[in-house]
């Protein structure tokens, strides 16, 4: 007999859950995160006064010059890697092995606090203080970055969703 039955049919495969409400936000949450440094990195290099002087900026960061593409790309790169969670929750996109894109997840999360982490005692140094004019300077760089340690728990809550659904 050539006609298949319904016990002898090969199973569909079941596509995930669609990922919860939380998760989706959380996911955005991280993407405007990443913003509000890099706008203030971009105002840096478009020679927007930030809180440095000029000679600081000419011979720490290189700007004007090589600085200038390296704030930049840096910005743009941070705002790219930040929509990344985005795909941890897209139910368009379907990765071919989803099965490895939740341990690099789980990587990602993992760096983002060691990065975190590094970033609040690099942020805590004499040096990095004695750059940044104090005031009103030293506090928007402050509401800027802020938002930044708030991405390693987002990761982590987003990767954990995308784990569960994809089990």
């Amino acid at each position: 007999m050539d006609a298949m039955t319904t016990a002898t049919a090969p199973l569909p495969a079941l596509a995930p859950a669609p990922a919860p409400v939380w998760a989706r936000r959380a996911a955005h949450a991280i993407a405007l995160c990443a913003l509000p440094s890099g706008l203030w990195r971009i105002a840096m290099a478009s020679s927007v006064y930030v809180g440095y002087s000029d000679q600081v900026l000419r011979e720490v960061y290189g700007i004007p010059g090589w600085g200038i593409a390296y704030v930049v790309s840096l910005s743009v790169l941070a705002e790219l890697a930040a929509l990344f969670p985005l795909l941890l929750v897209s139910d368009r996109w379907r990765p071919l092995r989803p099965g490895v894109l939740a341990p690099l997840a789980w990587t990602a999360s993992g760096v983002l606090v060691l990065v975190a982490l590094w970033q609040l005692a690099v942020a805590c140094t004499a040096e990095s203080q004695t750059y940044l004019s104090s005031g009103t300077a030293q506090t928007v760089w402050g509401f800027a970055f802020a938002p930044l340690f708030a991405i390693p728990a987002l990761m982590t809550a987003v990767t954990w969703s995308y784990a569960k659904r994809h089990r």
